[in-house]
């Protein structure tokens, strides 16, 4: 057991974002926006969604009554921690009519989040690598992501488009994950509280000022459990060896069948926490007196994302459901050694046609080694 753990009682979440709000973090966390979750400033444990599950299923998202007095029984806001260290849309510099290009503010002011689940912050690590570990680091990313103090959540619920598991993300935060605090909310018997960890020496020095006792191994038993169980709880999971299964599926025809159904909205792309890829537009004054350079989130899944020099690379919609898919599961490897999806679900719950990942690389398996499935199952 780790010596810095403790037992916090639930009211003790209002003194945990007092702490950080005294140490000048602007303290974020799932709120409710529009009948969903939305990752938002709060001041206090009201502003959480307590007591709100998220029900899920493919193309379907909304929040209901979850039955029982928890504050993290829901499980993801519709963004993950990327638009916080990664905004949709950022001005990165200006220039004006002596032609000297000056670089916009970052703004990355001391930002702590409260509920970071297990899947988004391995999401977070993948981007961290896409961003800051390549030949060219994007040092706008790199000072946001230094000023970011993370409270993890580990789950005691997943939503029914959850597939951490299968993707070893989730959902329980691992030793090698990037957090400075996680909390496991314990309810029964009528005790109601969290076993609280700290991952980081900025975390250690949080804990030391929160309420509560020192946990022993029976608590952290418990939260273990509570991890199992919801691991167990899993109606959805990835087919194994899917990298080399889509490498062997190009020109399989399911992308066609795929393409029927997708209106190549991007919103899977919006909404997934790996997704990176932007575009850059130039702005000027109607006078001309002034220039700015903006960069904002753009997708694989829009025409003219792969336009050059007078057409389309991916004109077909089947092209960009393939384009990503196969990024995301297969080719992401190649480029980074691992895999661009973390298990979120997202993507899946906010498709307007509900088309699941999961299924689809299902259906690709079957028919490309149905007896090897069957064994599996």
């Amino acid at each position: 057991m780790d010596a810095a753990a403790k037992l916090m009682p639930a009211d003790g979440l209002d003194a945990l974002i007092q702490a950080l709000q005294a140490r000048g973090f602007e303290v974020w966390g799932a709120r409710e926006q529009a009948g969903a979750l939305g990752l938002a400033v709060i001041e206090a444990a009201e502003d959480l969604p307590r007591g709100l599950i998220e029900e899920a299923g493919p193309g379907g998202v909304r929040l209901v009554d979850g039955g029982r007095d928890a504050y993290f029984d829901h499980t993801l806001p519709m963004q993950g921690l990327k638009r916080v260290v990664y905004p949709p849309e950022e001005k990165l510099f200006e220039t004006g009519e002596d032609m000297v290009a000056r670089e916009s503010d970052v703004g990355a002011r001391p930002t702590a989040v409260i509920g970071a689940r297990p899947c988004d912050l391995a999401a977070l690590d993948t981007l961290t690598q896409v961003f800051q570990q390549g030949p060219f680091p994007d040092t706008r990313y790199a000072a946001r992501r230094q000023s970011l103090f993370l409270v993890a959540v580990n789950c005691a619920r997943p939503a029914d488009t959850c597939f951490c598991s299968s993707m070893n993300t989730g959902p329980r935060a691992g030793a090698e994950a990037s957090f400075d605090l996680a909390l496991t909310e314990l309810i029964d018997d009528g005790r109601h509280g969290f076993l609280i960890e700290a991952g980081s020496d900025a975390g250690r020095t949080i804990l030391e000022a929160l309420p509560g006792e020192a946990a022993g191994d029976a608590d952290v038993e418990q939260a273990l459990e509570v991890s199992a169980r919801a691991a167990a709880a899993m109606t959805r999971e990835m087919v194994p060896d899917v990298e080399p299964l889509l490498k062997r599926a190009y020109d399989h025809p399911h992308w066609e069948e795929v393409a029927e159904r997708c209106l190549a909205c991007a919103n899977c792309t919006m909404v997934c926490p790996t997704c990176f890829c932007g575009t850059v537009e130039d702005r000027s004054s109607l006078d001309g007196a002034t220039a700015e350079r903006w960069r904002r989130w753009d997708s694989c899944f829009t025409l003219e994302f792969s336009y050059i020099h007078g057409g389309a690379v991916r004109k077909e919609a089947a092209s960009r459901y393939r384009q990503w898919m196969t990024h995301k599961l297969s080719h992401w490897h190649d480029q980074f050694g691992r895999s661009g999806c973390v298990g979120c679900g997202r993507c899946i719950g906010w498709c307007p046609v509900g088309i699941d990942i999961t299924a689809e690389a299902r259906a690709i398996a079957e028919s490309l080694n149905p007896a090897a499935l069957q064994e599996e199952i």
